[in-house]
């Protein structure tokens, strides 16, 4: 099957693992990309940028087709080492970034020289819109159906997809209430 998001990240299959916490580890990521599909390792899930530059090298002995590394921006008083994050994903060789939470427009240059491709996980389409003027080369669009990923529309995919198609010029994927095979077909209908 060939659509904008399997010529964009290389894979078979136009589904992405998203970036789960305490589950996005090398061994589901390699096992996604084998697959055909998109496997995403969670950065946050890693302590350090060290323990991520390690499952990065772990994911690379499993697998050598693509896979990404998702990097949640969470507001904290104590922030997670970003630049360290993004550094070990540059000096991993790491091709893929799936970004959630705040805008990731503070790390787009450096991902971007690097040669790294976006996807930024949105619940609106305004979000949507905002990620593709600084520059992600795509979205994951993630209706109220979405675990993990409230937003402050709730609005279901059964309305929210048609809007981001009518709305968007970069690629974007369904994310959230595909629990079935059926579920799938509609989805990538």
């Amino acid at each position: 099957m060939k659509t904008k998001i399997t010529e964009l990240f290389n894979i078979e299959h136009p589904v992405i693992q998203g970036g789960m916490h305490y589950v996005g580890f090398a061994e589901m990521a390699a096992a996604v990309s084998n697959a055909g599909g998109l496997g995403i390792i969670t950065g946050l899930t890693q302590k350090t940028p060290e323990d991520l530059a390690n499952e990065i090298a772990r994911c690379k002995e499993m697998t050598n087709k693509p896979f990404g590394v998702n990097l949640t921006f969470l507001p904290a008083f104590t922030a997670p080492d970003y630049p360290g994050y993004v550094k070990a994903i540059i000096e991993g060789g790491v091709k893929i970034v799936e970004t959630a939470g705040r805008s990731p427009e503070a790390y787009m240059p450096h991902l971007k020289e690097a040669g790294i491709k976006v996807i930024h996980k949105c619940t609106s389409v305004r979000h949507a819109l905002k990620a593709e003027k600084i520059g992600c080369d795509a979205v994951s669009v993630d209706g109220f159906e979405c675990g993990g990923h409230p937003g402050e529309d709730d609005i279901p995919n059964m309305i929210l997809l048609p809007r981001a198609a009518e709305e968007l010029s970069i690629p974007f994927v369904a994310s959230g209430g595909i629990g079935n095979a059926q579920q799938l077909v509609a989805a990538l209908a």
